[in-house]
């Protein structure tokens, strides 16, 4: 169902204040992803007096809804920012509801104004007073002033990063970004929405931009190339023709380490793989990478030659748990396989015991099933 309007709840006795200790500046709440808000003013006791407090309409009268509202909305400094109807992103005062600004994408008749998709939220990066949204719609990341609401002209091209481009092969037209990159200093990363049918894909490699120029800086193969650690487990040409092996649930970043955090789908076609015979690393991977250069440091494979669409759904959660009896950074991955993997930060091996299991060979013409998956 198209969700038309954007709510904020306020409980009626409590008076909203435009600053805050705690503010949700990241899609994940904060960099490691907990998606959890150390507030307390609204709790069992109280939540049952929530009313609205003010409504934002994103949607036109009389416009047909394009697309789906899969936001998970940013607030910085008391500025609520958003990616609503059409993809269009949006400025408010957190407290008041207050429209700030509004962009709808390229100036001039380069795109239309309203686009269909998706896109579950936004970036935002600041040197001194230099402040940036990045926002993906469709194949564009758009850098955005966060003041005014302007593109930043001299940023990739005319404003935004194209993520067709750069890829060392031609990309699938549906190509798209739906997703918010992370920050790393300087640095913008980000992932892509490849098709994955048995048709032309694209492989969803991950590649860090430049937060000032846009220019790119460097890429991790996520299907790997000749020389480079994974090839032998395709097919020999895998790398000419193979797509998917994205990133589509999100990233994490461990900043004192200089670590980012991601999980992979599985390669593409989904449910056949005679044309990418091997284990197919990076498919269906917890990967960790030097956010710095992109260098791979470890990776965690959950499914070998994926033939179940058993993609990775969410960014890796950065925890520190007790592990036999003392604490232990980790990483924190859910799976469709209904498992959580808890693997170290540093190492990404496995805190609890994980067997390699025989399981059934294919029966499909063609298909080389692996012969056994992790337990």
């Amino acid at each position: 169902m198209q969700r038309r309007n954007f709510l904020a709840a306020a409980a009626s006795f409590l008076q909203p204040s435009p600053t805050t200790s705690w503010e949700w500046r990241e899609y994940g709440a904060d960099p490691s992803v907990t998606r959890f808000a150390p507030l307390n003013q609204v709790n069992t006791s109280n939540v049952e007096h929530l009313e609205t407090a003010w409504t934002l309409e994103t949607l036109p009268a009389g416009v047909r809804p394009q697309g789906t509202l899969e936001c998970t909305p940013i607030v910085v400094d008391g500025i609520l920012y958003l990616s609503a109807h059409g993809l269009h992103t949006h400025a408010l005062e957190a407290h008041t509801g207050k429209l700030l600004w509004s962009n709808d994408g390229f100036d001039g008749g380069r795109r239309r104004t309203t686009a269909a998709g998706v896109s579950r939220g936004l970036t935002y990066w600041k040197d001194g007073r230099d402040e940036r949204i990045f926002a993906p719609v469709r194949e564009h990341i758009f850098a955005i002033n966060a003041k005014t609401g302007k593109l930043i002209d001299n940023f990739g091209s005319g404003g935004a990063i194209e993520v067709q481009k750069n890829l060392g092969r031609d990309a699938d037209p549906s190509m798209a970004s739906t997703t918010p990159g992370v920050i790393f200093q300087d640095l913008l990363i980000i992932t892509s929405r490849p098709a994955e049918g048995p048709d032309k894909s694209t492989p969803g490699h991950i590649r860090a931009y430049d937060c000032k120029t846009g220019k790119m800086r460097w890429i991790f193969h996520t299907i790997p190339h000749p020389g480079e650690f994974g090839y032998d487990t395709w097919s020999p040409d895998s790398w000419k023709y193979s797509g998917g092996t994205n990133c589509w649930g999100g990233m994490s970043v461990d900043h004192k380490r200089g670590l980012v955090f991601l999980g992979t789908g599985s390669p593409a076609f989904d449910f056949y793989g005679g044309d990418r015979k091997g284990q197919n690393l990076f498919g269906n991977c917890v990967i960790c990478l030097k956010a710095a250069t992109g260098e791979r440091v470890w990776h965690y494979q959950i499914v070998h030659h994926d033939l179940f669409d058993y993609d990775i759904p969410c960014a890796p959660n950065l925890v520190t748990v007790r592990h036999n009896g003392k604490p232990r950074d980790a990483v924190a991955q859910v799976a469709k396989t209904g498992w959580v993997y808890l693997l170290d930060r540093e190492t990404g091996k496995p805190l609890y015991p994980i067997e390699e299991r025989p399981v059934p060979p294919s029966t499909v013409p063609g298909e080389s099933a692996w012969p056994t998956q992790p337990f």
